[in-house]
């Protein structure tokens, strides 16, 4: 019989609305450290901070809410997630001359792999994967 385990590592760290975004992209830049991604995959890293930074600051803008962040690497994928308190679900828009704001999803949805948001009884939670760059997806 052939068994199957995920095995992953995984961070997370709860940053309320009067922390800065700063402080999320800081934290998150440390565990891609750790991983070694910030020398084999700098350009997965910069997609990463601007996603964390995108999705900490809908939290904090959009939601009215503390963000719950939460890495997770499991040797395919470093998902990405971010709860927040409200029910409402991002999309993607296009960007446009007439709004100064609103591309936050338009660039996630840009720089993920994948990307997915859920509700849950108390709010939702957002999720984008990244595959580092010259690693294979399988």
């Amino acid at each position: 019989m052939c068994e199957s385990s995920l095995r992953a590592v995984g961070w997370a760290r709860s940053l309320p609305v009067s922390s800065g975004v700063k402080a999320a992209r800081e934290w998150a830049r440390g565990h891609l450290e750790s991983l070694g991604w910030t020398e084999s995959a700098p350009e997965t890293v910069d997609a990463v901070l601007l996603t964390v930074s995108e999705l900490v600051t809908n939290a904090h803008v959009h939601a009215h809410s503390a963000a719950q962040l939460v890495l997770t690497w499991d040797k395919r994928c470093l998902h990405v997630s971010v709860h927040d308190s409200s029910a409402d679900l991002p999309s993607p828009r296009s960007p446009s001359t007439e709004r100064t704001s609103g591309r936050g999803m338009f660039l996630v949805d840009a720089l993920a792999d994948e990307w997915e948001a859920r509700p849950c009884t108390d709010g939702k939670t957002v999720t984008a994967c990244f595959r580092p760059s010259g690693r294979p997806a399988g």
